[in-house]
This record gives structure tokens, sequence and C-alpha cells, in this order.
């Protein structure tokens, strides 16, 4: 089976600039679980720091890559910190490694398609918690910011080709009583329709996983929709500064990203339109042509969803072109 990186040529560089196909290096998508915790606060008779952090747990955060251009290895560390505008961790603020070493290749057959650090609740977090509080001007009445600052790079590779992404997590008052976590979204499966026929279900999972992918032919088309499930779309409350709150229920974003072929929209979703029109979930995936193939080709996919509130959840499957 042919990998869909070693198949277009190289002259088809306007298909490189198309930002929903990876055929590169590339961190695709972060994940904390839990994107955000609730700590019990008397704003009348504030408890000690220590106090607080009793109350937090230790996060998992975990990142989504793709090396499409080589066999190896890769180099990662994470870091806790308060980000700054450029999302790495300013020189002169806390901050503390929490997790490094070297990973197996991401898109090996049967390999790992993440890696991951956990946060401990310790007094690293105290310390940049405490110190996103002191810069905050709301005092923490929107929440607590902080970070973790992710860098990646292959091993025995220039350093200064390395990597960097972020991940934004957040620490909220139980104000009003009644607001809750936010979870990370969901889907309950993902349907195709080739040409305009009956809904299939399509199968999670990278190709290299899959026996029997979904299979299409060369330039067919391929409308692709999540279906949401009853806890895609979270109701959710907001202090306000008048000591009041607002309900808000969120409205999921959809990005789309493949190894090759064409989609209609590299995002769908996200809140209504002017008119109160939902928004489309949906995106349409056109393959190849047969020109461009060189014999049965299979294409990873990768669905990232994410919700207003830090969430995240990612998918991945695959579809079988068949000249």
């Amino acid at each position: 089976m042919k990998r869909a990186l070693l198949l277009l040529p190289l002259a088809a560089c306007s298909s490189f600039d198309d930002p929903n196909i990876v055929r590169d290096f590339r961190v695709l998508a972060m994940q904390a679980d839990l994107p955000e915790q609730l700590v019990q606060v008397d704003v009348t008779n504030p408890e000690p720091p220590t106090t607080l952090l009793a109350q937090v747990q230790p996060t998992r955060v975990c990142a989504l890559l793709a090396d499409r251009n080589f066999d190896r290895k890769i180099r990662w560390s994470m870091t806790l910190c308060n980000l700054n505008s450029d999302e790495r961790c300013p020189a002169d603020g806390p901050q503390s490694v929490f997790g490094s070493g070297v990973w197996e290749d991401p898109d090996v057959p049967l390999g790992p398609p993440m890696l991951c650090g956990t946060i401990p609740a310790d007094g690293n977090l105290l310390g940049v918690a405490m110190d996103s509080y002191e810069h905050d001007q709301l005092h923490g009445l929107g929440g607590i910011y902080y970070g973790v600052s992710l860098k990646v790079g292959g091993e025995g590779a220039d350093p200064g080709n390395d990597l960097y992404a972020a991940k934004a997590l957040r620490l909220m008052p139980r104000i009003p009583a009644d607001i809750k976590a936010n979870n990370n979204p969901s889907i309950d499966r993902l349907e195709a329709n080739i040409e305009g026929g009956e809904p299939l279900p399509m199968v999670f999972g990278r190709c290299n996983a899959q026996a029997m992918p979904l299979q299409v032919a060369p330039h067919q088309t391929v409308r692709i929709t999540p279906v949401e499930n009853q806890l895609t779309r979270e109701a959710y409350v907001v202090p306000t500064t008048d000591g009041g709150s607002r309900m808000f229920t969120e409205s999921p974003t959809y990005q789309w990203l493949g190894t090759g072929g064409k989609f209609s929209a590299g995002e769908t979703g996200g809140p209504k339109d002017a008119f109160g029109n939902d928004a489309i979930l949906w995106t349409e995936w056109t393959a190849p042509s047969k020109d461009d193939l060189d014999g049965v080709t299979d294409f990873d996919f990768w669905l990232v969803q994410r919700d207003e509130r830090l969430g995240l959840e990612w998918y991945e499957t695959c579809i079988r072109v068949i000249p």
C-alpha cells in the first residue's frame, strides 16, 4: 500500500500551500485533560494558596504530531509556564519542565499516535498560578490562565529547526455556585456520503491501523459529516463584573486535515450566523485524479474539534483511493 506522501509530484507546489494538507513535520493539536478545573474560594476571607492547591488535580497534556517526510524518532519537552504573546515561556517568568524524552516515529504502523506529559499539582503549578493571578486585572474572576509550551524536533536534527506549540489551561473560581468545569468535546461518529450516496460510517483509526478503510475512486467527492451527541454542546455560565452571571451554549468548530486531495472547507462549525442559521458542520473532500496516483493509495485524515472553553478532541480516519 502506497503512502500519500510519496505519490504526488513535487511540481504540484500549489497543493503544498494548502494548510489543511499535511505532508510535513507539524504539531496538529494539543489537548488537556482536564482543560479547566474549579476551586472553591472565599472572596471575603481568602484561604492560603496551598489550601487552593489541594483542590487541584494533576492534568494530562497530549500532543498530536505528523512527521511525513522522515522516518525518525522525535525529541520533545513540555514546560509549564505563563505563555507570552508568542505562546512561548518568557525567560523572566516562573516555569518548570514536567516532561521530556525521545518518542517513537508518530507515523510508523502501530506506533503511538500522540505523546503525553502530566502536570503535577505541586509547588511549581502554584508558583505559575500565583504569577498569573498577580498580573490579572480581574484578580481571577474570569479564571487564572496558565499554559504548556511544547518543543519538538527530530532526534539528531538541528535544534534550530525545532517546532513549538502551546496549550492554554485555566483554574476557575466556583462562582456562581452552579458553575461546572468544562469537558473536552466529543462526537458520536463520522459519516461519509460518496457522490451524494447513502451515509456510510467511517472507522476511527490511522490508515496503518485499518485493514479495510472507506474506498473511493479517483476524483470522487466525499461529504464527511461529524455526527454530534448529547454532550457535544455543553451549556455553561460565566460570572459578570456586576456579581451576576450569563448562560451560554458551546458552538464547537471542526478543523479538517489530511495527507492529500482537497477539502471544500478547512474549518466548519462555530456559532449561528447573523440570521440565526446553524453553521454547516460537514466538509467535502475530493480525491486526487488518477494521474496523481501511483496505484492504490491511502490518505490519513484528522478531525480536530474545539469548543470556546479550551476544550479539544481529535479523531483519525482513513480513505483508500483505488484507480
